[in-house]
């Protein structure tokens, strides 16, 4: 890679790194985030919102589950059009979802919209400051940045450990994450 490697090269590195680990790896990493929890309190009644995996990325099911348990209520984003701020619909562990306009399971239009308190965040790549690489497309930036005009979001990454990188050439519409959960550690970038 370059002295001043793009986003789109630490993308593509990290992802690599993601792909090449096994589906035991993968597994395991989700049920340790799980069993660690979240760093802070979740009271009762609290919407937590998840994602579901794509490709490589951490399962964040079995946290989800765990929130569940603790009072949160869940829900997982919509993708109503690009450029759009994500929707987020009610949703519970075992309940059907469809596929969405780019290939991705969610709740169905007449599942409850909620607004989260909490995001779980995918992520390509995060550094030591809470900067994240995502795909590319903006989602999350834009959603996170639009829903903390109204009230605060805590945006927690969702990561394997092997996805930290040295620094992310962050710009300014990028919004950095208050948390990264992995496998190995609770980051805690708000201080």
């Amino acid at each position: 890679m370059s002295a001043n490697p793009s986003k789109a090269d630490l993308r593509t590195a990290a992802l690599a790194r993601r792909d090449a680990l096994s589906d035991e790896q993968r597994a395991s990493a989700a049920q340790a985030v799980a069993k660690r929890g979240l760093p802070f309190a979740i009271a009762p009644g609290m919407v937590v919102s998840g994602y579901s995996p794509i490709r490589s990325e951490i399962d964040p099911v079995p946290l989800m589950r765990k929130l569940a348990e603790q009072g949160a209520r869940l829900a997982l984003p919509a993708v109503l059009s690009r450029g759009k701020s994500l929707a987020f619909r009610a949703w519970a562990p075992g309940a059907r979802l469809m596929l969405g306009p780019l290939g991705i399971l969610e709740p169905s239009p007449a599942a409850a919209e909620l607004v989260p308190d909490v995001m779980l965040v995918p992520l390509a790549a995060f550094d030591c400051e809470g900067h994240r690489i995502g795909y590319g497309a903006g989602h999350y930036d834009f959603t996170l940045a639009h829903l903390r005009k109204a009230k605060a979001v805590i945006a927690v990454g969702a990561a394997f450990a092997l996805q930290e990188i040295k620094s992310v050439p962050a710009l300014p519409h990028d919004v950095a994450l208050d948390y990264v959960l992995t496998e190995k550690n609770a980051f805690d970038f708000r201080s």
